[in-house]
């Protein structure tokens, strides 16, 4: 994705307010000429002592000319930034566009500091290309050449020289500042990306730093990667600077020039000695127009640079990627088949699943069990289309996964999640994601049923539910996924937090509910899958076994080993007053 040709598809549709934003800085720019040329040769005019008609006729047009130069640069200002924020927005609208369909396969392999700062930092730095790189040359030409064309009516040779000086300003100066530029490379911006990725990892990951007792390591770290940036833009401060001290050092050089040459004119006949101060005032106006090239290639290159860095973001993603229209039947169980699938995340040669073939009929409850690392989420993840396979293809309701419309694929299945992300807010908030008319009975009669009647809507929910359980987590997100209307039920580890006796009853309810839809149930632990139509044993990524509780038990392998284990590991022989004790620790 190149974001600068999005930037210039943009201008377009903001043409008017930038056409009027040219006007506006060339009027100004002329309108400031105009009236330090004026105020020269009305200095220079007094020495002859000229009728009072002529003193007042150009100390009005004095006047009149710095309010037009005044009201000129403000329309200049106004239409300009005008037209920057309109094309900022809209760049931003077209980045989160392209990025939206992409998560997570895009968070799976950016840092989220990295992330965060192509988000803000390096959409934001756009915002400057028309002001500091599109902007400027157009009116420093302009200006200049009406200058040029002025100042010939009085000395051609006094005309040449500031076409000189305006080819010294305008191009070769801000050659020699990107030929220092380019020693930096972007340094900046990377080291502001790896100072937002330290800072959030740091604050991610605090507790487990502290209780590790590597926290002093972490911050020293940080610390030094703030010192990088702060040397890094003191250098590229210091670029600038000598840039901005180059163009002045011109811009003087030329006026001493029309200075020198001006009075040699006026000395051989060829110019008014009157017209001198006029010229010398007009040369120095005309190059504070030009101040803004000394800067132009600095803010160049952060552009490039950080459209780089967006354009790096979608490497490998597909960029015209026309969205599906497939919809599922909403009054209709879900029918779920992979064949052939083989499944690998990017940048990793070994694959997740191998050749994976299976077939799920509407309206069946399916558990797929194996160790961890087996691919078991994976499946979910690829029937959410989250992933796409690497090879192989996924059916739902017969239809090709790739051709259905994700957002319709969301709405119509209800899922649990691993790690469920709850916002911050109430619990009622976190509850209406998908329908805000439900009424607080309902909600209410929601948490009671899955075991959490103690909670109130409005308690407070910290970001990512910091102030709750893992139990409490799982359970809010059960209530949650009850709450919709969807015939695909995808679960993963649902249960995982909970003691045996909650667990049961959270297994029985989610049975109850989806008895005539299609479930899919990831779980590491195997007890209370005797309701199941159908387990499937995954191991390594290939499906080592199939069948109902009963059959793999008898059958004696993979999944009996697991059961054989898990009955040593944790027991199934509870008394009644362990149980009730478990339920009491739980959540």
């Amino acid at each position: 994705m190149n974001e600068r040709s999005i930037f210039i598809k943009a201008m377009l549709n903001e043409r008017k307010d930038i056409l009027l934003s040219i006007l506006g800085g060339f009027l100004a720019g002329i309108f400031g000429v105009v009236l330090f040329s004026t105020s020269g040769y009305l200095i220079s005019k007094t020495v002859f002592v000229p009728p009072l008609y002529t003193l007042i006729i150009l100390t009005s047009l004095v006047k009149i000319l710095g309010l037009a130069r005044a009201a000129s640069r403000y329309g200049e200002r106004l239409f300009s930034h005008r037209a920057t924020f309109s094309l900022l927005s809209r760049l931003r609208t077209a980045f989160f566009g392209k990025l939206v369909p992409m998560t997570p396969r895009i968070l799976n392999r950016q840092r989220s500091g990295d992330l965060l700062a192509r988000i803000v930092g390096d959409v934001e730095s756009l915002q400057f290309y028309f002001l500091r790189v599109a902007y400027p040359p157009i009116i420093v030409v302009s200006v200049f050449l009406a200058t040029v064309i002025f100042a010939s009516f009085f000395s051609i040779w006094i005309a040449l020289l500031l076409v000189v000086g305006m080819v010294i300003t305008a191009f070769v100066v801000p050659a020699i500042v990107r030929g220092s530029q380019r020693k930096a490379d972007g340094r900046v911006r990377k080291q502001r990306a790896e100072l937002s990725a330290e800072t959030t990892e740091m604050l991610q990951g605090f507790i487990d730093l502290k209780v590790y007792g590597r926290l002093k390591q972490r911050e020293q770290k940080l610390l030094d990667t703030s010192d990088a940036l702060t040397a890094a833009q003191q250098e590229d401060a210091l670029r600038l600077l000598r840039g901005q001290s180059l163009h002045s050092f011109i811009t003087f050089f030329v006026s001493w020039g029309v200075l020198v040459l001006g009075a040699y004119l006026i000395v051989q006949g060829s110019m008014a000695g009157v017209f001198l101060a006029m010229l010398i005032m007009a040369s120095m106006t005309v190059f504070d127009e030009s101040a803004a090239m000394a800067t132009l290639p600095a803010y160049k290159r952060d552009s490039e640079f950080a459209a780089k860095r967006l354009a790096e973001t979608f490497d490998g993603e597909e960029q015209e990627k026309v969205e599906p229209s497939g919809m599922l039947d909403r009054g209709q169980a879900i029918s779920v088949e992979l064949q052939n699938v083989t499944f690998r995340y990017a940048e990793d040669w070994r694959p997740v699943l191998s050749e994976v073939s299976l077939k799920l009929d509407a309206g069946s409850k399916t558990a797929i069990v194996g160790p961890s690392g087996s691919g078991k989420t994976s499946v979910l993840e690829l029937l959410l289309k989250l992933h796409d396979p690497t090879q192989g293809q996924v059916l739902l309701n017969g239809m090709s996964a790739a051709d259905l419309n994700d957002e319709d694929l969301w709405r119509k299945s209800n899922v649990v999640l691993q790690e469920g992300h709850f916002f911050r807010g109430t619990i009622r908030e976190n509850l209406l994601l998908e329908d805000e008319s439900r009424d607080d009975r309902e909600l209410r009669a929601m948490l009671k049923q899955v075991d959490l009647p103690s909670k109130k809507l409005d308690d407070l929910v910290l970001e990512k539910g910091e102030n709750l359980s893992d139990g409490e987590k799982q359970r809010l997100a059960i209530a949650r996924a009850l709450l919709k209307s969807g015939r695909l039920w995808l679960l993963d580890e649902p249960t995982s937090s909970l003691d045996y006796v909650t667990e049961r009853r959270v297994l029985n309810l989610l049975l109850e509910r989806s008895k005539d839809d299609t479930l899919v149930m990831v779980s590491h632990r195997l007890a209370g899958l005797e309701q199941m139509d159908q387990i499937i044993v995954l191991d390594r990524g290939t499906i080592v076994e199939t069948g109902t509780y009963d059959d793999l038990l008898e059958r004696k392998g993979y999944f009996y080993e697991m059961k054989q284990l898990e009955q040593q590991m944790v027991g199934e022989d509870f008394t009644d007053r362990e149980r009730e004790s478990g339920a009491r620790r739980s959540g």
